[in-house]
């Protein structure tokens, strides 16, 4: 991964995801300087420290990883997956996670929005064979 000076417009350093690759999906907790990556090959979380851009852990996530956010209320990362599940991991502390849980979505259904002022996350569910399109809410609690 680059990190780049947006004042300079120029690469400052790369850091490594400890042999995760395709990186696509990012989150950030910014009290607590963790950087939440999705990777899809293989599909793990990654936990970085942004002051020192150490790896803090992995965790396996569902396939796909498209979207991820973090619920700084709840302490939590979703991570929204086209193998048709929305990942909950919980952070303990900023540097224990644990997965707490996988909700079925659909098939393809990765693209998504949270919502932390309404404790909603809405999921797109693609239009493919019998399963029409839709925008799914998620209540949070």
């Amino acid at each position: 991964m680059a990190v780049i000076d947006r004042d300079k417009g120029e690469v400052v350093a790369t850091w490594k995801t400890d042999l995760a690759f395709g990186n696509f999906p990012m989150a950030l907790d910014e009290t607590n300087h963790r950087l939440f990556v999705g990777c899809r090959i293989p599909s793990r979380l990654v936990v970085l420290n942004t002051e020192s851009s150490e790896v803090v852990t992995k965790i396996n996530i569902s396939a796909d990883p498209d979207e991820i956010f973090y619920d700084g209320k709840r302490h939590r990362i979703y991570a929204i997956c086209g193998s048709g599940k929305i990942d909950i991991i919980e952070q303990t502390n900023p540097n224990t996670y644990k997965a707490l849980t996988k909700i079925d979505t659909a098939d393809g259904a990765r693209t998504g929005l949270f919502v932390p002022e309404r404790d909603n996350l809405f999921v797109a569910v693609p239009h493919r064979g019998s399963q029409a399109a839709e925008i799914r809410c998620y209540q949070l609690k």
